[in-house]
């Protein structure tokens, strides 16, 4: 069941539109991912439907609110790099926010007690959040989000800037809200998406792309694929590659090069012979399915 429905979303600054005519809808308890390269526009949608940006053209319908009702009673926002009161413990900083939401003194604490307990901080609730650590400040910043019971939490590229512990933490919490809530967060890193998401939303030139299930993707643009990994540099391997007749492309990543090819069997037969003919330094062959990168490459034509 349809949570909210975007129609003919458009947004231009100063004569030049950068979001350019979006349709899409978000479904009740799903995790969404806008998935695009920086300046794709991902930012600005998410401001566009938290109410903190006006669009230029277009409809957004929350299909549970009433005619006239402010939607971002029902919405839950966290920026990329959310802003907290040094001096403020964790609950502190929570209890404020809930009674700034219309929460009373009382809901307000028993709310933030809650959530620090959800999200997995209740043991640093006094301690000041000048000392939490990155992904701590993600986690509280999810918090105040889901304050007032929002039915959409949407989060703005919430793991870009963390290490791979804090980056681990708030990617496992994310798995845990998509159970009780809609999630709608923007991101560049498309393994993070691949983990967590029941959806994804390909945003790229302000247009959305490309969108589906994992494996409604998988399905629309599966290629056999055979992924090189060689000592050093792949470059010069990579020009018998591309020519060969079973190749329908190919992409180097460092010493990685994965080839798309028409008949996997055959390929397999060919490259390997070739190698060894050729006495390649390779490290790993590997016959892989598409990943998200793939099918994101091949849909913006890169």
């Amino acid at each position: 069941m349809s949570l909210i429905k975007i129609s003919g979303l458009k947004k231009s600054f100063q004569g030049t539109e950068v979001i350019k005519g979006l349709d899409f809808t978000l479904e009740k308890e799903k995790c969404i991912a806008l998935l695009g390269p920086n300046g794709a526009g991902k930012t600005t949608i998410l401001r566009i439907l938290s109410g903190l940006m006006k669009p230029t053209e277009g409809d957004i319908t929350f299909t549970e609110a009433k005619k006239g009702e402010d939607i971002r009673d029902f919405i839950g926002y966290l920026p990329q790099f959310p802003v907290f009161y040094d001096w403020m413990s964790g609950l502190e900083f929570l209890s404020y926010v809930g009674k700034l939401a219309g929460l009373t003194g009382k809901e307000a604490k028993e709310r933030s007690l809650e959530l620090l307990e959800l999200v997995g901080i209740i043991d640093a609730k006094n301690r000041k959040t000048a000392k939490y650590s990155g992904g701590m400040k993600q986690r509280l910043g999810i918090a105040q989000a889901l304050i007032h019971r929002p039915k959409l939490i949407m989060l703005d590229e919430p793991v870009s800037a963390l290490d791979p512990i804090g980056r681990r933490e708030v990617l496992d919490l994310l798995e845990e809200l998509r159970k009780e809530t809609t999630i709608l967060f923007s991101t560049h890193i498309l393994s993070d998406a691949e983990e967590v998401c029941d959806e994804i939303l390909f945003l790229h030139n302000g247009k959305i792309v490309e969108s589906g299930t994992m494996t409604d993707l998988r399905e629309r643009h599966q290629q056999a694929k055979i992924d090189l990994f060689f000592r050093g540099k792949a470059e010069k391997y990579a020009n018998f590659l591309s020519n060969h007749e079973l190749t329908q492309s190919v992409r180097i990543e460092g010493n990685k090069v994965s080839v798309f090819v028409k008949d996997v069997s055959l390929a397999r037969r060919a490259f390997l012979q070739a190698i060894a003919e050729q006495n390649w330094p390779l490290e790993k062959f590997e016959v892989s399915s598409m990943t998200l990168e793939d099918v994101f490459m091949k849909v913006v034509g890169k």
